[in-house]
């Protein structure tokens, strides 16, 4: 089987960065009033901007979700690799713009290049890690000699105050209070827009930088963990979901059953603890020593995990000191499964890599609780 490496890395981030003080600027109000969770997930967070693919003004969309993660792919090519030299595309994202064509035909159709595979994968954060283990399986196969990954998220059009104003009003004519429920709130300041790309090629760069895939480990905890994050449904006492299309168009709106919800007991419970799980077992299966690691990108929802991550990694024993931790949360927001390539690609695209440099991406999804792992050696 052949090498698969990464030769170039792009991303594209909508419009001017937005400041915490300009969130519901963009987001607006529910019920008109301000939101009283937005101060302590902001805090715990440390987001300090993020990109909306919003118009400030009008409220209507500057982008598609799939016209983001074009536009990033478009920053992969020049003279010497054209759009009609992609053999295959491999796109994720947690929030496709619809339910069908599939989110990967209308990125190829954005494109317009010649007829190519495509595949689309839609979960959540590992949705982009998912998306570029078959590019590089595809590569690794000698099924295609290039393919092209990609990692995108417009979730912003789900977080504006209108998708709950419904359910805000039917708490009034009950007679109850109009605020919705911190589980709904909670990822409104915490989410945003952009996306991130990778060419993977059956030989690396003639000249500069590559960054060869050494493995990629993907783990779904489904099997022992209800669901955490979720949309188009809702969840009931016992811990099952009921799906969209078994509720009424009324539940829709009034219980705002297309919001992005977020159970933060079970996140809390879960997410570092499997985290330490998947890594120990990958140390040991691959025998890794973590002094070789050069960096580690792991995909930060928030900076509030950043300590207990650091104290698990320690007591399961592989601990990776935290002078070898890059993130870029603060500055470009919670891009769900796009932030693993945009992380990736400010390394690469600013020179910060060498050769021999290995790089360590870690990629936790809160869904359903799954997560992945993948290294790379810069040649």
């Amino acid at each position: 089987m052949s090498e698969v490496y990464i030769t170039r890395l792009a991303k594209f981030l909508p419009n001017d960065p937005i400041s915490n003080d300009q969130m519901e600027d963009y987001l607006g109000k529910i019920d008109g009033r301000p939101s009283k969770a937005k101060g302590i997930v902001l805090r715990n967070n440390q987001i300090k901007t993020r990109y909306y693919a919003i118009d400030k003004n009008t409220g209507k969309s500057t982008h598609t979700n799939y016209q983001l993660a074009a536009l990033a792919i478009e920053g992969l090519l020049d003279e010497n690799f054209s759009k009609n030299d992609i053999e295959l595309i491999a796109c994720g994202c947690v929030a496709p713009d619809q339910l069908l064509p599939s989110h990967a035909a209308m990125v190829h159709g954005e494109l317009n290049c010649k007829p190519v595979e495509i595949v689309s994968i839609s979960t959540a954060c590992c949705a982009g890690l998912q998306a570029f283990k078959y590019a590089y399986m595809s590569v690794k196969s000698g099924n295609s000699n290039n393919a092209i990954a990609s990692g995108s998220e417009k979730v912003s059009g789900w977080l504006k105050s209108d998708k709950f104003d419904e359910e805000a009003e039917d708490h009034k004519i009950l007679e109850t209070n109009p605020i919705i429920a911190f589980e709904k709130d909670f990822l409104r300041w915490m989410l945003s827009d952009g996306s991130g790309a990778a060419l993977l090629e059956n030989k690396p760069n003639e000249q500069g930088v590559s960054l060869r895939v050494d493995w990629i480990d993907i783990l779904s905890f489904a099997n022992e963990i209800e669901a955490c994050m979720y949309a188009g449904c809702e969840k009931n006492e016992d811990g099952s979901l009921t799906g969209w299309a078994e509720l009424t168009p009324h539940d829709w709106a009034t219980k705002s059953t297309f919001a992005f919800k977020q159970d933060t007991r079970l996140l809390g419970e879960n997410i570092v603890r499997l985290g330490g799980v998947m890594w120990k077992d990958i140390c040991i299966k691959r025998n890794i020593d973590t002094n070789q690691i050069t960096y580690f990108l792991p995909h930060l929802s928030s900076e509030f995990f950043r300590p207990r991550i650091m104290e698990e990694l320690a007591k399961v024993g592989f601990n990776i000191p935290a002078e070898k931790w890059f993130t870029n949360l603060s500055r470009v927001g919670n891009i769900g499964c796009a932030s693993p390539y945009l992380m990736l690609e400010e390394l690469f695209n600013e020179n910060k890599i060498k050769k021999g440099d290995v790089i360590v991406l870690m990629v936790p999804e809160s869904a359903r609780f799954s997560y992945g792992y993948m290294q790379l050696t810069a040649v």
